[in-house]
């Protein structure tokens, strides 16, 4: 009871001043996960990769980020919570019990350790790690994810892995680590309740969350939950606050949006958080057996601008023409310093065995650029640690492969150079994949008191949704590299990405 008393009255352990959010509390579990070495080492990460040579602000980390969600998260699970109870509209003889209170409690903690872990498993300069050759062929190497789970029993439960492992399988596997590793209390929630909330987790919830799940079906609207039963309630919670972690309305979003444009210092990123989050619901169809994130008809403007606001901010910030070089140069130093093969031993093992993954951070790879810049010569680690820009050329969007190719030897017999010394950059400028048949979230229409809620695909009801889709944004650059080393070089195969 004191538990839930502590809850509900807000008395946290400890408080943490964000610049974008302001005060965020954290429990005692919360703080001890935050105090285990291989969260801390996110300390050491950048949250935007070298995004800061451009925007000099963005020097923002990983672990903020990842408390910001956290905080982010609960707000969410909590506003679906509090419109819940507005819309049963509680009367004297309708009263909250004990156990729903405790169900309450226990999805909140739930869903905010599953965001505090969702970005644990990034690597050094985030997304840029796994976009790099030599690093790619190192996380698809044969069996890499049975060496990383080796010796651990509960890894027949999480969903194997043959392929290439992204960042995601390494959240599961460092808040594994973690969650195991501190001290068990009544605060923190089932280990594998929290994996079962993460990204390529196929685990199951525990009976802890099936009993707290029945409780919490007593609040929602009789009428809307019809014939929903405990196990397809809990199927679908599951679902609903899975897609809170990582979804196309998820607290991770939310959270670099808002933070990223604050560190930027652009405008363009941010979007109206408390007036989404008043028109989020709980959504509940006994008809057609649905069950997920609602958005309220008046809420859908809000919606509309928290996925304009993240494709500007692609658009604008991400794939700025200044900061795509960069990117570009540092995945080429990353393959250069790991020519070397004591650095290509040191990451490969890092990358198959836990406790040396808490040593991959940006710091490793800036150190091994700032030695290998001593050789003759331009690198493209003296251009990073340097700040020497590619030239750049123009931009094309959405060109096929033949295209970029046939763009690349223009720009080339324009320049008067040869054709590999022309490096082309791209990324996708990402829009959203609610489309025609997107379900994962609706629009909800409000019933009368006695009559049930209705629901209906977004695109029926706005057709902001279709107007846009995702863009391939490709720049075009001189490789300073090639042009100050070698400037006879004869044309070969082009260096793209």
């Amino acid at each position: 009871m004191k538990l839930l008393v502590d809850d509900l009255l807000g008395n946290y352990h400890k408080l943490v001043m964000d610049p974008v959010h302001g005060g965020i509390p954290l429990m005692r579990h919360e703080v001890d996960i935050i105090d285990h070495p291989l969260f801390q080492r996110l300390r050491f990460i950048c949250q935007n990769d070298i995004l800061s040579l451009v925007f000099p602000g963005a020097t923002h980390s990983r672990f903020l980020h990842s408390i910001g969600a956290m905080h982010v998260g609960g707000r969410m699970f909590m506003a679906l919570i509090e419109n819940c109870l507005k819309r049963r509209n509680l009367s004297a003889e309708q009263t909250v019990d004990g156990d729903t209170l405790e169900a309450i409690s226990y999805f909140n903690r739930l869903v905010r350790c599953a965001c505090l872990l969702h970005d644990s498993g990034h690597c050094s300069f985030s997304h840029q790690f796994s976009r790099t050759r030599a690093i790619q062929q190192l996380l698809a190497k044969e069996g890499r994810w049975h060496q990383l789970w080796e010796g651990v029993e509960e890894s027949a439960r999480i969903q194997r892995h043959e392929g290439p492992l992204e960042h995601e399988h390494y959240s599961l596997r460092v808040a594994y680590e973690i969650l195991k590793d501190i001290a068990p209390g009544p605060q923190l929630p089932e280990l594998m309740d929290i994996v079962c909330l993460m990204e390529t987790s196929d685990t199951e919830p525990s009976a802890v969350f099936s009993r707290h799940s029945t409780s919490l079906m007593k609040i929602v609207r009789s009428e809307n939950a019809g014939t929903f039963g405990p196990e397809a309630f809990e199927s679908g919670l599951k679902s609903l606050l899975s897609h809170l972690v990582s979804g196309e309305l998820d607290a991770d979003r939310a959270d670099y949006m808002l933070r990223d444009g604050f560190h930027s210092s652009v405008t363009i990123g941010g979007f109206n958080l408390d007036h989404l989050l008043s028109n989020l619901h709980l959504g509940i169809c006994s008809q057609t057996g649905w069950m997920g994130l609602a958005i309220a008809e008046k809420g859908v403007g809000s919606l509309e601008d928290f996925v304009y606001s993240r494709h500007q901010m692609y658009r604008q910030v991400y794939a700025h023409k200044t900061a795509q070089g960069f990117d570009w140069l540092l995945r080429a130093a990353m393959e250069e310093v790991m020519e070397q093969k004591e650095i290509l031993q040191h990451i490969d093992q890092c990358l198959g065995n836990i406790e040396n993954f808490g040593y991959l951070t940006d710091n490793y790879f800036w150190e091994a650029f700032r030695t290998h810049a001593l050789s003759p010569g331009m690198t493209n680690a003296r251009c990073i640690l340097n700040r020497i820009k590619m030239p750049y050329l123009a931009t094309r969007t959405n060109l096929s492969q033949e295209e970029e190719n046939t763009y690349r030897a223009f720009l080339a017999k324009e320049e008067e150079l040869p054709q590999s010394h022309i490096i082309s950059s791209s990324i996708t400028a990402r829009f959203t994949k609610i489309k025609d048949d997107f379900s994962d979230i609706k629009v909800m229409y409000k019933g009368e008191p006695e009559q049930p809620d209705t629901f209906k695909l977004i695109t029926q009801t706005s057709q902001f949704f279709t107007k846009f889709t995702d863009d391939r944004i490709t720049h075009f650059y001189i490789d300073p590299v090639q042009t100050d080393n070698t400037p006879n070089h004869e044309a070969g195969d082009p260096i793209r990405t």
